[in-house]
């Protein structure tokens, strides 16, 4: 399927997400979902799954809730499962001619709910291949019960679990890479994207991974302006920031096949992203200016595995 992108047609479909949820002014949950579901096509319904996570305790409050489409809230750790069963007992109803309508499956997870506590049945749904999307929002943190790291988080951020004094500088270990942990499961598709220009980047990865036949991931860099510490009209700059820094590159894995979407023309040094965020002002003293070197390296390292996996 030809893919095209109308901005002024996607931006006037129905929204999906009604705008009565309780979600923080600024939070990429909120973007990351209604542009998610933007890329349905009109005709189409869906079944959306959500972990629990700052996205359900703020969009769903028996028994009211905040999507135009059917919804189902689980537990923690339970998401993909969930979704796979309904997915399941769907194909049973059309195969016995019970239901006529297409309906495709989305679940939602913060990384809490995906990276950590979710990912056994996250990774069964996708190994077992039923026809669903899992979107991760990835707001590197468990930030529903009070930022707390999770293994999204990366090196040296302050959270409430790995508070920055005088025996720490954060975090210690390196954000996991679910993204290329979801490629393994060779899945048709696996898509990394956030927020920048006009969307283009999450509506053609969200679209993407929703008519695909078969399981799709989609790991969307989702920022907590709580969590992360920045204002909230400066969340487009920060995500651009992480972009351009190559911290939070743009690809997509099809059929197994690796794909560079985006590729800087003049990669920025990791600083353009680490200090618009309070979480890492620690970095800036005189004393951790060695962390900011490794958090670099790592960045680089990481980039240019990247780069070789797409054959740049």
């Amino acid at each position: 399927m030809e893919q095209k992108f109308d901005f002024k047609e996607i931006q006037a479909r129905e929204e999906r997400l009604a705008p009565g949820h309780r979600l923080c002014a600024g939070c990429g949950a909120t973007i990351a979902v209604r542009n998610v579901l933007k890329a349905l096509h009109p005709e189409d319904k869906a079944v959306i799954g959500n972990a629990t996570g700052c996205l359900e305790v703020s969009s769903f409050t028996y028994p009211y809730t905040s999507y135009q489409d059917s919804y189902i809230h689980n537990a923690f750790e339970n998401a993909g499962a969930t979704l796979s069963g309904v997915e399941t007992a769907y194909n049973y109803l059309k195969k016995t001619g019970r239901l006529e309508e297409n309906y495709k499956f989305i679940t939602f997870g913060g990384d809490g709910g995906t990276y950590d506590i979710g990912f056994q049945s996250l990774s069964g749904a996708m190994e077992r291949g039923h026809d669903m999307v899992y979107v991760c929002y990835d707001n590197g943190a468990y930030m529903n019960t009070g930022i707390q790291r999770s293994s999204a988080t990366p090196a040296y951020a302050d959270t409430t679990t790995t508070p920055v004094g005088k025996e720490s500088a954060g975090k210690p270990q390196p954000r996991k890479d679910l993204a290329a942990i979801m490629a393994a499961h060779n899945i048709p598709y696996v898509g990394q994207t956030t927020f920048i220009g006009n969307m283009k980047d999450l509506y053609m990865k969200s679209e993407a991974a929703i008519y695909t036949k078969g399981p799709a991931f989609l790991n969307v860099m989702a920022p907590c302006p709580r969590g992360w510490r920045y204002d909230a009209p400066d969340i487009i700059d920060l995500c651009k920031s992480a972009v351009e820094t190559c911290y939070w590159p743009l690809f997509e894995v099809v059929d197994g096949k690796w794909k560079l979407n985006y590729e800087p023309k003049n990669k920025l040094p990791i600083e353009d992203f680490l200090k618009r965020q309070g979480r890492f002002k620690h970095l800036f003293k005189p004393a951790n200016e060695h962390l900011i070197v490794e958090f670099q390296n790592e960045v680089d390292r990481r980039w240019e595995e990247l780069r070789q996996k797409c054959g740049a």
